[in-house]
């Protein structure tokens, strides 16, 4: 990225590339970056579509004549949603030529997120799925009233509705997630226990031991983008499930599960050869896995070599 006013330069990470101390636009959009790109990926799930996201919006923020910005981050979470919103809609048509089941984009994120239990909650693989199933101004209200608290008459000049509309939109969103968000909330430590039993019996094709973990009732859902092979429906049961993970990765050969905090949640990273092939998601409830999510796009796990920052 080029300010307008300044031959620095910035990079996507939000640091200035070129040792030279930063000027006031993009020293305010280095503070606020992590919370920018926290937006636009709950309202996208994608890594790929926020970066870019975040691109528009520093072109447009370093056209901004400071002196007329009263409060720099409202006027920064505008732009960016905005700009998500354009992009949100772009995705909508994306996907429906999608091959299989789309999932959003997993990253691998740093223990401080998990800390944050609103924050993990608010990007963790269940969730972003149940956000996909609101209209794109409702998610864009949805997030920024109830994860980063925005007042509604920013927001309504963010999504350019009146306040009363907003304040409708809002309690609308909140009964529909409301009515399908996850239930089961349990411990980070039960989460870790009930995943490292999952990796022993999948490592070693142990199906009587997955059957152990997974609910009766519990979905797989696999994305492969039509790029890698994934299962392109929705797989329902504990017995169907098993088979299916005991045979499909309990026979190949230098495959390895490792353990990583992935949307705030533990999760577990399948290696190939040392380099990434899945990442594996899970709902639990009740002690059991409920939901199992399989990413293995090449596409959607490029940000899984290193920590993603995401604040409120």
């Amino acid at each position: 990225m080029k300010s307008e006013h300044s031959e620095r330069t910035v990079d996507m990470a939000g640091q200035v590339t070129d040792g030279v101390h930063p000027d006031p636009a993009t020293e305010a959009f280095v503070a606020h970056r992590n919370l920018l790109f926290t937006v636009a990926y709950e309202m996208l799930g994608s890594a790929a579509d926020t970066e870019d996201v975040l691109q528009e919006t520093w072109l447009r923020w370093a056209g901004v004549d400071l002196g007329t910005v009263q409060n720099q981050r409202a006027f920064l979470v505008r732009i960016t949603t905005r700009q998500a919103l354009s992009r949100l809609r772009t995705l909508g048509r994306r996907k429906e030529s999608y091959v299989g089941s789309w999932l959003p984009e997993p990253l691998l994120t740093a223990p401080d997120v998990a800390e944050d239990v609103e924050l993990a909650d608010s990007v963790s693989m269940a969730m972003l799925l149940v956000l996909e199933t609101l209209a794109p101004t409702e998610r864009a209200v949805f997030v920024l009233r109830e994860v980063f608290d925005v007042k509604y008459d920013e927001i309504a000049e963010a999504v350019d509705k009146s306040p009363a509309a907003v304040r409708q939109i809002a309690h609308r969103a909140r009964a529909h997630v409301a009515a399908r968000r996850p239930r089961g909330i349990v411990s980070q430590a039960e989460t870790r226990d009930v995943l490292d039993a999952f990796r022993r019996a999948t490592e070693t094709g142990d199906l009587q031991g997955l059957l152990d973990v997974l609910a009766p009732d519990v979905v797989l859902l696999g994305d492969g983008g039509g790029v890698k092979q994934a299962v392109l429906r929705p797989v329902v049961g504990a017995d169907k499930v098993a088979r299916l993970l005991a045979t499909g990765l309990g026979r190949v050969t230098d495959l390895s599960l490792l353990p990583a905090q992935v949307n705030a949640h533990p999760a577990l990273i399948v290696r190939l050869d040392g380099a990434v092939d899945t990442v594996m998601t899970m709902h639990i409830a009740d002690g059991l896995i409920s939901a199992v999510y399989a990413v293995r796009n090449p596409e959607k796990l490029s940000h899984m070599e290193r920590e993603t920052a995401l604040r409120r």
